[in-house]
């Protein structure tokens, strides 16, 4: 018995090391933390550790999350909000003081290992309407020229993370190799690659073959995965199979029309969100990692660049459920692990395709009572008619309910269970507060799990960084609800 214990502790060890050494050489994570209850720090970056993850990308400088990679050994990129840009663009102290607080000060032996720092996100992206184009570079200039007045500019570099929509081919000749700039962002642009190159400093741009299919119908399905059953697009002899390599491509274009086409290039994200629309499910996002992993993995890269390392992080760790829901409801669900830490499917971040490869789940995580909120069954139905529609839209508006959107996991629920699980988002994200699942008597507490096979009632976790703040517009229509429940009732 003694030697089939040791035989099993061996397996297990060996079966650790293999997590450990196995995530693709160059991979990194973003670390959102846009959540009711976010997971603590220290609980996020032992999950990185013990999932072999030595890169992590941010998008505002969380103290408690850099004092949690303190001597972690995670590569680091930090991130200045795009509601400080102006600020740093107009003051070149204001930037010297931000390197001083958000990266002097975690930059020491034993400290943060701090890579790059984000300047702003995405901050050209066509919905802002021009409203960061005279800010963004000379918030780059500034603080680039500050971390090289603090004698770090040679090892942290300032970079851009830019949206795909950054750049183009024409509609005459649609192709990567016919990749532009947006033409009224050109001259901007052009100064800005000229200014990273400089200071040799990669390009960061974000490519989600997702979004090419949520915003386009008739996008075939296939050209959004690795796997080869798409009907190719042909470059002038150069075959394309997949929208992740023509995207690619057509920004190594751009940059070559501007001079810089061997500029290195980081994927600051990419990713494919499991839930808030049909597309949005952990069976495509296990075959869009599935390939994506296997090429970071052998090096394999595009057309334009072959046998590249691309350094790429992955977005995201965990799902967010304060994220805006306006680009669309599946925002709340891009982690690669829940809410809670717990990994959503099988993944083998090594590249080798190992069937049996799984996520290591957090550790030490505390959930709330194994308690939720559901549908009073004794609510009398001239309650229901009255005081459904506007509890549900309060329930919905200060908590997530876009899984029970078309589509998404919770869907096929009837009126009851779509109430119910309204009613338990909210009394979740209020930490389980007595007067939480109330409703003016629509609502009770039980130990019941309402779960069913598709749709999981959470429990939230307890966290001192809980937030009970409003979130924003319901995702999902009250009166829909209403009027389902009234016709199950009939």
């Amino acid at each position: 018995m003694r030697r089939l214990e040791a035989a099993a502790l061996l397996l297990a060890a060996a079966a650790a090391v293999l997590v450990l050494a196995g995530a693709a050489e160059g991979l990194g994570v973003n670390w959102g933390t846009q959540a009711s209850h976010p997971l603590p720090p220290k609980v996020v970056v032992q999950l990185l550790k013990d999932n072999g993850i030595k890169k992590v990308k941010l998008f505002e400088t969380n103290i408690d999350a850099m004092k949690a990679l303190a001597g972690s050994g995670v590569e680091v990129m930090l991130a200045i909000p795009n509601n400080l840009l102006r600020r740093i663009a107009g003051d070149s102290g204001a930037a010297k003081d931000w390197v001083k607080r958000n990266v002097k000060r975690f930059d020491f032996d034993g400290g943060v290992v701090i890579k790059y720092v984000a300047v702003g996100n995405e901050p050209f992206l066509e919905a802002y309407n021009g409203s960061f184009m005279k800010v963004t570079l000379p918030a780059l200039e500034n603080i680039q020229n500050a971390l090289n007045d603090a004698g770090v500019g040679d090892r942290i570099k300032a970079t851009v993370p830019l949206n795909a929509d950054v750049y183009s081919s024409p509609a005459r000749n649609p192709v990567p190799s016919a990749g532009r700039f947006r033409a009224e962002i050109s001259g901007v642009m052009t100064d800005m690659v000229k200014f990273l190159a400089r200071n040799k400093a990669p390009f960061t741009v974000n490519i989600y073959p997702f979004l090419s299919l949520y915003l386009d119908d008739n996008f075939p399905l296939d050209f959004a995965f690795f796997d080869g059953g798409a009907t190719p697009v042909n470059d002038n002899g150069v075959m394309y199979t997949n929208v992740y390599d023509a995207n690619f491509d057509t920004l190594v274009a751009a940059l070559a029309a501007v001079g810089h086409g061997d500029m290195p290039i980081i994927v600051g994200e990419v990713g494919w969100p499991t839930d808030g629309d049909r597309h949005a499910k952990a069976s495509y996002a296990h075959r869009f990692y599935d390939g994506l992993l296997k090429r970071l993995a052998a090096n394999r890269g595009t057309p334009a660049r072959p046998n590249r390392h691309v350094e790429t992080y992955l977005f995201g760790v965990v799902d967010e459920d304060r994220k805006s829901v306006q680009p669309g409801s599946f925002e709340r669900h891009w982690g690669i692990f829940r809410y809670d830490g717990q990994p959503k499917f099988g993944m083998d971040l090594s590249g080798q395709g190992r069937r049996d490869a799984t996520l290591v789940p957090a550790k030490g995580v505390q959930y709330l009572s194994r308690t939720w909120c559901a549908l009073n069954p004794k609510a009398s139905r001239d309650d229901l008619g009255k005081l459904l529609g506007a509890k549900i839209d309060y329930a919905c508006s200060n908590a997530d309910c876009t899984t029970l959107g078309y589509g998404s996991s919770c869907n096929g629920m009837d009126a009851k269970g779509n109430a119910s699980y309204a009613f338990n988002a909210y009394y979740q994200t209020q930490s389980q507060e007595d007067e939480a699942c109330d409703f003016q008597g629509l609502a009770l507490p039980t130990q019941t799990d309402p779960s069913t096979a598709t749709c999981n009632f959470t429990i939230q976790i307890a966290t001192s960084g809980a937030a009970v703040t409003r979130l924003g517009v319901a995702p999902v229509a009250a009166a829909l609800l209403v009027a389902l429940l009234q016709l199950s009732l009939l």
